[in-house]
């Protein structure tokens, strides 16, 4: 009989985005690839999906039922070990588990990026960091892709579980890479830009996380001395709607562009020049390895998950969080500085190999085969 491992999250998409490379090694050791979560997408490398309704909010009776079901799954299947994903699914599967390790299941958690880190509102340190040091007495071992996430979890949480670091959940260098000049300048013809637009890209869902309020107004009073920028929003969300009228009250519809959810994100990476991010907190943001993948310096807000990816004054720069002045002088320096755009590029081309899957996935088969 095969051994099998079970892989949860909140739903399937977050499987299909970060997972599909863990989940076909799995299956090339020979293993029976199980998952749980909501959505009906199919899953590549998977032999059984169950459905469990997992819930997002902490405060919702839902997760009784849910713990049910996977407790239930759980001890039919007799898995050799569980990888759980998302916040509460992850609460959920390390306390339905906590029966079958007993019995020889290994329990591994991949923490994307805790709700509580430096500067988090206070009510999400009242509601996960308890929950998050409690329940980490139920996993085997806990993985992290960034420092700070590393550094508090290792100290606070269980002493007797494994912490470990890595390098994201990896990027494939396939798709982002480097391209010539006039490859570039080809891109840019066919999608509508000009050779002479100076296009900072920001790829990142609309909600108040990513803050693309603070870019808008950071940059309306500077308009006049910005010619040529192309400020290019890729993404869709809830505050959509509301940015693109922000726009239009500070008369910026010349600059920045709403270009949607895009197939080809690739491409729009590498015909750019500057990678942005105003966000207030991320895990490890693979949006900006993506670009660094591509050549492109980066240009982002001080705070975890950046922090860990930009040498501040090599490969870009950190403004501190809602310094609009400081960002709008760090814009306004590459952009009258191609030649310092083009070297830091070549930085965070160098830097973003660490962050590779193929780099990722080694570290993950190690901490694997640890405890299978």
């Amino acid at each position: 009989m095969k051994k099998k491992v079970l892989f949860t999250a909140s739903i399937a998409k977050h499987l299909l985005r970060f997972h599909l490379p863990y989940l076909k090694w799995f299956k090339e050791e020979g293993y029976e690839v199980h998952i749980a979560c909501e959505g009906d997408e199919e899953v590549p490398f998977t032999d059984k999906k169950w459905m469990v309704p997992f819930v997002r909010s902490p405060f919702s009776i839902g997760h009784i039922t849910s713990f049910k079901i996977l407790k239930g799954i759980i001890e039919r299947e007799q898995y050799s070990l569980i990888h759980c994903h998302t916040p509460m699914a992850s609460i959920v599967t390390r306390i339905a588990s906590k029966d079958a390790r007993k019995t020889g299941t290994k329990v591994v958690y991949t923490a994307h990026g805790f709700h509580f880190y430096n500067g988090a509102p206070l009510l999400n340190w009242l509601t996960y960091y308890p929950i998050e040091i409690f329940t980490s007495v139920y996993a085997d071992a806990i993985i992290t892709i960034n420092k700070e996430d590393y550094e508090r979890i290792s100290k606070k949480g269980n002493k007797k579980t494994n912490y470990f670091l890595i390098p994201g959940i990896g990027v494939d260098n396939k798709r982002f890479n480097l391209i010539s000049k006039d490859e570039k300048n080809k891109l840019r013809e066919e999608k509508g830009f000009s050779q002479q637009e100076f296009i900072a890209i920001y790829a990142a869902e609309f909600i108040s996380r990513k803050n693309h309020q603070f870019l808008i107004e950071a940059i309306a009073d500077h308009k006049e001395e910005l010619s040529n920028l192309k400020i290019l929003f890729c993404g869709r969300g809830k505050l959509k709607n509301q940015m693109e009228v922000l726009v239009k009250e500070k008369n910026l519809e010349s600059i920045v562009q709403f270009m949607g959810f895009r197939n080809d994100i690739d491409e729009i990476f590498k015909m750019s020049d500057l990678g942005i991010s105003s966000s207030k907190q991320e895990g490890l943001p693979i949006n900006l390895v993506e670009e660094m993948m591509c050549g492109l310096p980066i240009l982002t807000s001080k705070g975890r998950g950046h922090n860990d990816l930009v040498i501040d004054g090599k490969s870009g720069y950190l403004f501190e969080q809602g310094n609009k002045k400081e960002f709008i002088n760090f814009l306004k320096h590459l952009y009258d500085n191609p030649e310092l755009r083009e070297k830091m590029g070549e930085n965070a081309f160098a830097v973003s190999h660490k962050f590779e899957i193929t780099n990722s996935l080694k570290e993950m088969a190690i901490i694997y085969k640890k405890f299978i």
